[in-house]
């Protein structure tokens, strides 16, 4: 079983390769195990799959196995996003749901996500007991079944789900503003949420059919794969440029000029458009690779800021047990108060075009006068490509190595919580953290202006030479 690798969210790899139908059998009845014996079999599992080659195959053969331990399935009628499975969870009281997608990943991966009861990515403690079904059982059944149709129930809840986010979106203030919406599903499963959504308002969806080889790109909704979108936002006054990745859980916002803004300006935007302009209370949550201007607005606002290890899950529980505003992290993803404990990129785009809306104002005034009042923010990360040893020897170094300074920076403390955060004297912070599944080390730094973020990146570049990099 040592081929398959759960990480912060799931497994995923490579299709044709490790991700092959004998280990998704194992998988899914790793999962049928849990199912029944927390006697979940009558509530039954929502069986979902994105736009990936493969997917509703992958699909198809869950729900025989799911059926064939006697579990009831729901399947879905297309291919649904993470948020909208979630959602579905909720919306048929089932038991949880297996959701196939590699997300933001390139076309050659697939993956497996298992969502519980509460709506959002399983616990450390639920992917446990699946990893230890899974080691405890033999290898999966070479036989493929017809799912029983006695036990398969067909749905489609984007109705609902939609009524969902009426719920917590303005629509009406999007329309009256006249927002120009440009939305690019990236070919993938988000393709007509927005628009059914802002039905009355001035849409153009691109990239709006299914294609499992993403245009020949990837469903990342990073500016450098959102070139159409971004020269059509540009052509149009008064406009916004939405766009979701693979399967809708994750953002990526265009301003009317073209420029991109990233999740760490997206979160801080949207918390304080929720305490001011919904006047909504409690705390945020952010991973420990998300920005600290959350914390500064936080001091702002007289409001706490909690710090999670990175992976939704944490910040989903914190969601279903304390009243939490928002909770977002840098990689693109983010929840709601009133919302699924589950990051949903439908839901930020729609909230980041009701921003837009009542402010009547570029994203980018808004953020410059919110820098005003709690500094400016400069962040990066960097993906370094390593040899086994020579990840293992800095990984050693970070553990044995007392590190007081950088460069010309004292660093005033250091935490532990996932991977090594060095905060320094003037409130600059770098991470270094481990892939649990690839032979890299991701470091993300944040300071003040963008010479010290240079210097700082240049500094600890050095320094991991210096602790066993590899070229």
């Amino acid at each position: 079983m040592s081929e398959i690798k759960f990480g912060t969210d799931g497994w995923r790899d490579l299709m044709y390769n490790r991700f092959n139908l004998p280990n998704v059998r194992r998988v899914v009845q790793a999962i049928a195990r849990y199912t029944k014996d927390n006697h979940g079999e009558n509530r039954g599992i929502v069986v979902g799959y994105d736009a990936r080659f493969f997917s509703d195959f992958f699909a198809q053969e869950a729900a025989a196995v799911l059926t064939a331990h006697g579990i009831k399935v729901y399947f879905g009628e297309r291919d649904f996003p993470t948020p909208v499975i979630a959602f579905a969870v909720t919306h048929y009281r089932a038991f949880g749901a297996i959701m196939f997608t590699a997300s933001h990943n390139p076309p050659e991966y697939n993956g497996i996500k298992f969502i519980p009861e509460y709506a959002g990515p399983a616990s450390p403690e639920i992917t446990k007991a699946i990893e230890v079904n899974l080691s405890n059982q033999p290898g999966g059944e070479t036989v493929l079944h017809q799912p029983n149709p006695e036990l398969i129930t067909r749905f489609d809840p984007t109705e609902a789900y939609l009524s969902q986010l009426r719920k917590l979106i303005d629509v009406d203030a999007v329309r009256k503003a006249g927002l120009n919406l440009v939305i690019d599903p990236m070919y993938a499963t988000g393709r007509g949420f927005l628009p059914d959504l802002f039905n009355e308002c001035p849409v153009i969806e691109i990239h709006n059919r299914r294609d499992p080889l993403f245009g020949g790109s990837m469903p990342d909704p990073q500016g450098k794969f959102l070139g159409e979108l971004i020269s059509l936002v540009e052509a149009k006054e008064n406009s916004i440029g939405l766009a979701m990745d693979g399967d809708a859980d994750r953002f990526g916002i265009v301003d009317s000029d073209g420029s991109y803004l990233n999740a760490n300006q997206v979160i801080s935007l949207l918390l304080w458009h929720l305490i001011t302009n919904r006047g909504l209370k409690g705390i945020a949550a952010r991973s420990v690779a998300t920005t600290h201007m959350l914390d500064r607005l936080g001091e702002l606002y007289g409001m706490e800021v909690v710090e999670t290890p990175v992976g939704f899950k944490y910040i989903g529980e914190m969601m279903r047990t304390r009243q939490v505003i928002i909770g977002g992290e840098e990689s693109g993803g983010l929840s709601i108060q009133g919302h699924l404990p589950e990051k949903d990129g439908i839901l930020a785009c729609a909230l980041m075009a009701e921003l837009r809306a009542i402010t009547g104002k570029p994203l980018q005034e808004t953020l410059a006068e919110l820098s005003a009042k709690v500094g400016q923010f400069f962040t990066r990360r960097l993906d370094i490509h390593l040899s086994g040893a020579a990840k293992a020897a800095i990984l050693e170094k970070c553990r044995a190595t007392s590190l007081e300074r950088i460069g010309v920076f004292n660093i005033s403390e250091t935490r532990k919580i996932d991977g090594f955060k060095y905060i320094l004297e003037n409130g600059s912070w770098f991470l270094i953290r481990p892939s649990g599944t690839e032979p890299l080390i991701r470091i993300y730094f944040e300071t003040n202006s963008a010479e010290t973020l240079e210097d700082l990146v240049a500094n600890v570049q050095k320094l991991l030479d210096q602790w066993g990099r590899t070229a």
